[in-house]
């Protein structure tokens, strides 16, 4: 049930880091909003996970999770550059994710 909390934690996690863009500044309600709900849900999501999870594991994996979905999407929504090397790099994340969880 941890790794599926952790999982979600990293879901909100990017839909926060996403969205702070939106805010330009904490100067728009709505975005700033959702920023603050999806900061505290994946942030209370990491607590509960990390019960029972070793910390440094847990911590890594949300981060990173967050990172590789914040890359995606900004290249998908925000114009940011999909260079061949930038996506190898977001799947070396991945890999060390995987390499957490299963390692």
């Amino acid at each position: 049930m941890s790794w599926q909390l952790l999982f979600i934690a990293g879901l909100f996690e990017i839909i926060w880091a996403t969205s702070l863009k939106s805010t330009e500044g904490f100067t728009r309600l709505g975005p700033t909003v959702v920023t603050i709900i999806a900061l505290l849900i994946s942030v209370g999501l990491l607590g509960i996970a990390a019960r029972t999870l070793p910390i440094g594991t847990a911590y890594a994996v949300w981060t990173g999770i967050g990172a590789v979905g914040t890359v995606l999407l900004g290249i998908a929504f925000h114009g940011d550059p999909a260079t061949p090397f930038r996506l190898v790099c977001a799947g070396l994340i991945v890999l060390g994710i995987l390499g957490l969880k299963f390692g």
